[in-house]
């Protein structure tokens, strides 16, 4: 497998002729061209494809290597097609992504929105986050996204380019501890990954029963402003179209005062949400996110 800037140069050709083909292309067409691009990516390139299989062999112990092997395939295309439709929904109306879009328990997180304290909302690598965030933003909440620099740099601009095209602003993470608060402060919606590797300053809770240096920044901010925790995850519908269910709940974790144990009490409650959703749609996770690449110091770290 091609390392480095080489590396870089193949994803960053990859995405954007998916993208080309999803802009030219008939909706259907399109993201049966973006699916066996995926398929592509996984099968014949293999970018990412040992950590998938290992992610997989890791979750699902129980299962058989074919059924995996399946459901390695299917991820791929998965994200195949959401890079097509990440895309293409950059010139949708706000009509069509409302009508793209379903968002269950929307009229109470608009209250809390609407309160003025802020509201943070937790995500993960699943469905399809950023149409997640495009269906608030559509709905009239606008909306702060915290997004993690990339080591492609070409591939991180079209990627947050796009986002902004949807109606949410971005926030690079290493501004987030300033810009985030001052966000929150203001009575703005801020949504996070909850779900990113943490490189320095993390606590290690389990995700699918293996350790996860995981960020304790939401709670944070939380702890710091009194904003509001929700989580929500956008999963694709059944069907031949994409539409997307964006399912949202309040993530009440009562404070003890000691911060070390709330932010481990609010992230370890925000990653069972996570593992029931990834349970409910395994083929629509991203596995290909290298989350369990930091392990505590007693371990052996288990990934590079």
């Amino acid at each position: 497998m091609t390392r480095g800037p080489s590396r870089h140069r193949l994803e960053s050709f990859l995405f954007r002729l998916i993208n080309t083909i999803g802009s030219l292309l008939p909706e259907r067409l399109a993201l049966r061209m973006g699916g066996a691009a995926g398929v592509l990516v996984g099968s014949v390139l293999r970018i990412r494809r040992r950590d998938v299989d290992r992610h997989l062999d890791w979750v699902f112990p129980q299962r058989s290597p074919e059924w995996r092997r399946a459901l390695a395939r299917a991820s791929y295309r998965h994200l195949g097609r959401e890079a097509v439709v990440l895309f293409r929904c950059g010139g949708w109306s706000r009509e069509r992504i409302l009508d793209r879009t379903s968002v269950v328990g929307f009229e109470a997180f608009r209250k809390d929105a609407d309160a003025g304290a802020g509201v943070i909302l937790l995500t993960g690598h699943l469905g399809n986050w950023e149409m997640g965030g495009a269906g608030i933003a559509a709905r009239g909440i606008p909306l702060d996204v915290v997004g993690k620099g990339m080591a492609n740099r070409q591939f991180e601009q079209d990627l947050f380019a796009a986002r902004e095209r949807l109606g949410m602003r971005v926030v690079e993470m290493r501004d987030a501890p300033r810009e985030a608060l001052r966000s929150l402060s203001e009575g703005r919606v801020v949504a996070m990954l909850g779900d990113q590797n943490a490189h320095r300053g993390g606590i290690f809770l389990p995700f699918f029963g293996r350790p996860a240096s995981t960020v304790r920044g939401p709670a944070v901010l939380a702890a710091r402003t009194g904003a509001r925790i929700w989580v929500g995850f956008a999963t694709r519908d059944p069907g031949p179209e994409q539409r997307y269910t964006l399912r949202l709940e309040p993530l009440f974790v009562p404070a003890t005062g000691r911060p070390a144990d709330d932010a481990a009490a609010l992230m370890g409650a925000y990653g069972s949400k996570l593992e029931e959703a990834v349970k409910s749609a395994p083929e629509q996770y991203f596995w290909q996110h290298r989350r369990w690449k930091k392990q505590p110091p007693e371990e052996p770290a288990s990934e590079g």
